[in-house]
């Protein structure tokens, strides 16, 4: 049976782009490949196609770029090969790297406002946007105006954080428990207790509850079908809804002083919470590794590259290599292979696969069987379509003008150096990092809570009881704030955190099997990850692939020589290095760099990371306005 979709790609009635390619049943599984990636290849350049002047735009430098129904600018931008978005202090090209608002590498000026992260900022048709320079004129800087779009409506402000949030004056709002985090974890807690009568708000700084993994497509038809990892999340968020959860999308949180005083800047304003729980459910971001040319535009994160694709269709370049450890890169390699584009390789930091980790592989499989079941997938996907997996090996530089145009990639001994006597070099216009997550730890050390480095992970991440409580009364953190366990993982402990805050509360919840079944789940996912780690278990990356004027800090280009000096000159602490240094003060605020000098400070020491070896948390937590901090 011979069956294609209407128009190729467009929904009839919403005319939005389908962020996957559709199946196409041409009576072989070999035309069903090639079908459905002819079909990804033409969403692709649909996005990416500047010449369809019927079609919505706004003004990027003079040029029109056109914009998809809820694509963000970055989204835009990138799919019409616009890759560089900023100058950096010292003048280098800069682009999107973490796809997530954390690093702030991809701000621009819209509408006359600086500072708007291009991948947070839903596009506007009629919006004016313009690549920052390094340094902003904030005297000259043009008030932000409402631009009318062609049909008349008013864009709206941007993201908040780094500007967006208007002056509206101070607002207190009050519930049972407050949810900062939209994803997973947040989302089942927030359920959860608010079907038990609870007032619940819950605040997340994107447009779309669902966090990283439970990303939803934008502006797309709800009938088109999607994967199971669409479909789990787009549950739990009509859960949260239809549980009558107050949900403030948007919302930055800068400061968190205690239960009483909550505060966060929205482009409604600024606004202080106040409750009688706090569940914290801040996620993760993944863990930068300096190599040279890691910095060009077209070098991203494995997550900001799978955002681009699983929400908007938009692939991040026409050949991709895909470099840094866990199952994660394999996914995205996998999706971004299926739709169409060229993955030139995918490079494992971990050794290859081996009979000796068959035990944990048969753990995995009897913890979670359907996660195996997808990883099998998406190894065979590769395979099929001939994409090399290299194992025990990274990529050691990218090279580019403007942008990346090729990478090198070596082995690496059991420490993580580089063998660069056996290099093998690669052309493409876009390399995807993943190597593993760092917890978002902000606002829980912030509170007091207390927290412990995980040596065999290399990160910080907060101490909770088994069912998320911290060390502070009233305070729970969830997900992987408190370890990096998976988003299945997190929603079970999101639950768990939901039905001790009932308790604490005097509330008795709807049913008497949820505990059980949230315990079960935990130690499942537990399991689960345990033989994860086993299987991808490779040597943490801090600046082994760095030379010596590879920048550590992104944001203010300090340098691993500038880094090494500080250390010789009998520096201590990371704090110490960021004084003499400038590492860390730049708009990521020490988020990349951090982990980076913290692990040369406590080598050059000789002992071991600690809860005190990082920077000291600081309001505000995130970029914003002084208006939004000064009261």
């Amino acid at each position: 049976m011979r069956t294609l979709p209407h128009r190729a790609g467009f929904c009839p009635e919403r005319e939005a782009l389908i962020p996957f390619p559709c199946r196409v049943q041409l009576g072989t599984k070999r035309g069903t490949v090639r079908a459905s990636r002819a079909l990804a290849r033409y969403t692709y350049t649909m996005n990416a196609n500047v010449n369809g002047a019927d079609r919505p735009s706004f003004d990027f430098d003079g040029r029109a770029i056109p914009v998809a129904p809820g694509a963000t600018i970055a989204a835009a931008l990138i799919a019409a090969g616009e890759r560089v978005l900023r100058q950096s202090r010292l003048g280098d090209p800069r682009g999107v790297f973490c796809g997530m608002g954390i690093c702030q590498e991809c701000l621009v000026t819209v509408d006359g406002r600086p500072g708007q992260r291009a991948c947070m900022t839903v596009a506007r048709p009629g919006m004016r946007v313009n690549r920052s320079p390094a340094l902003v004129q904030l005297d000259r800087t043009p008030p932000m105006e409402p631009q009318p779009t062609r049909g008349g409506e008013v864009s709206s402000p941007p993201n908040a954080c780094m500007g967006g949030a208007s002056d509206r004056g101070d607002e207190t709002q009050s519930c049972d428990l407050l949810v900062v985090g939209g994803g997973p974890a947040g989302l089942a807690a927030a359920a959860l207790a608010a079907e038990a009568g609870l007032r619940v708000v819950l605040l997340d700084e994107r447009t779309k509850l669902g966090g990283q993994y439970f990303k939803q497509p934008a502006g797309v038809d709800p009938r088109v079908p999607s994967d199971r990892q669409f479909a789990a999340g787009r549950a739990l968020i009509r859960r949260v809804i239809d549980a009558g959860v107050e949900v403030h999308s948007e919302t930055c949180v800068w400061g968190a002083f205690g239960l009483d005083a909550i505060d966060a800047v929205s482009p409604r304003g600024r606004q202080r919470y106040s409750c009688r729980a706090l569940v914290l459910a801040p996620g993760a971001y993944e863990r930068g590794v300096p190599f040279p040319g890691w910095t060009l535009p077209g070098v991203m994160t494995t997550g900001a590259a799978q955002t681009l694709w699983r929400s908007y269709g938009v692939a991040p370049g026409k050949r991709v290599l895909v470099s840094g450890n866990g199952p994660l890169n394999m996914q995205v390699a996998a999706e971004l292979t299926r739709g169409g584009a060229s993955v030139a390789a995918v490079v494992e930091l971990a050794g290859a696969p081996l009979p000796a980790r068959g035990r944990a592989l048969i753990a995995m499989a009897r913890a979670a069987p359907s996660l195996v079941r997808a990883g099998l997938h998406y190894r065979g996907v590769l395979a099929r379509a001939r994409v090399p997996v290299i194992y025990g090996a990274t990529i050691v530089r990218a090279d580019g003008g403007g942008h990346v145009h090729s990478a090198q990639v070596a082995g690496v001994d059991s420490s993580g150096r580089p063998d660069l006597s056996k290099l093998r070099h690669f052309e493409v216009d876009a390399i995807c990092l993943g190597f593993g997550f760092i917890p978002s730890t902000e606002a829980a050390r912030s509170l007091g809570c207390r927290h412990q480095f995980a040596a065999g992970f290399g990160h910080l991440q907060t101490v909770v009881d088994a069912c998320g409580a911290t060390s502070v009364d009233g305070v729970w953190v969830v997900g992987d704030g408190a370890g990096i366990r998976g988003a299945w993982h997190a929603q079970a402990q999101g639950e768990l955190a939901a039905l001790d805050v009932l308790r604490k509360l005097g509330v008795k919840p709807s049913g008497d099997s949820l505990q059980s079944k949230a315990e079960r789940a935990v130690a499942r996912q537990k399991r689960f990850q345990e033989g994860l780690a086993k299987v991808y278990h490779a040597p943490i990356l801090t600046d082994q692939l760095a030379e010596p004027d590879t920048a550590i800090c992104r944001c203010e280009g300090v340098t691993r020589q500038a880094v090494s000096r500080s250390l010789a000159d009998g520096a201590g602490h990371a704090g110490t290095v960021k004084r003499e240094t400038r590492a860390g003060m730049g708009p990521c605020q020490g988020r990349y760099c951090g982990p980076v000098i913290g692990a040369m400070v406590a080598r050059s020491l000789g002992e071991e990371p600690g809860e005190m070896s990082g920077y000291s948390p600081s309001p505000p937590m995130r970029p914003v306005e002084i208006g939004a901090v000064v009261r």
